[in-house]
């Protein structure tokens, strides 16, 4: 089990070793960033997009939250962290592609299905039941077609990028961005099960990368 400690100890071995090894690019870094593509991802910790994207550092602007669901556009007062990354990376970074990537065994998309904290208070789940029910829609289509077992399981992971990508465009500056040819959306999902990683057309299919 690794703990903070772990953590430092972890640091220490980077320091010492790939901080060294790419000192220039690090130097580089402190300069600025300037990646060109933006990564939504859920927060589990075992689908780190750097990781299965081998990516360097300063190579994507990543965002991760609860099943990696990006609201619809809201005026409300509220304070938006995903839309305020998202302004930044396509206001500021000028990137040119945001990937949306869902994955397998997805503890956001089994709460969505199974309505786990339905009624909770904030604190004891109610926070999660709130974000998620950006999902209800979806959920209540897959279940009258293919009932709660495994098939409804993927069908909804699925969906979490279909969702987030269509909240996309909901954002103005990012319909005017894609329709000037400045940004492309992109879908992705990895299994971890077996590695594999599905990249989604624009019917909204997955198939292997």
């Amino acid at each position: 089990m690794t703990d903070f400690s772990d953590l430092v100890g972890g640091y220490h071995r980077f320091r010492a070793s790939d901080y060294v090894r790419q000192r220039d690019r690090w130097a580089e870094l402190a300069e600025g960033q300037s990646p060109k593509v933006m990564v939504i991802a859920c927060s589990d910790s075992r689908v780190d997009p750097a990781q299965v994207f081998d990516t360097s550092p300063g190579e994507i602007f990543v965002v991760r939250n609860v099943a990696n669901l990006v609201p619809p556009f809201e005026l409300d007062g509220s304070r938006h962290g995903v839309s305020a990354a998202l302004e930044f990376a396509v206001s500021q970074l000028k990137v040119g592609e945001i990937v949306v990537m869902g994955h397998g065994s997805c503890g956001g998309v089994h709460a969505a299905l199974t309505r786990a904290f339905e009624g909770k208070a904030p604190g004891e789940g109610g926070f999660i039941a709130h974000w998620i029910d950006m999902l209800d829609s979806a959920r209540d289509r897959i279940v009258a077609e293919h009932g709660t077992g495994p098939a409804a399981i993927r069908e909804m992971e699925l969906e979490t990028v279909r969702v987030s990508i269509a909240n996309l465009r909901s954002f103005p500056n990012i319909r005017e961005a894609e329709a000037a040819g400045a940004l492309r959306l992109r879908g992705a999902y990895f299994a971890i099960a077996d590695g594999v990683l599905h990249v989604m057309d624009e019917a909204g299919d997955f198939a292997p990368a």
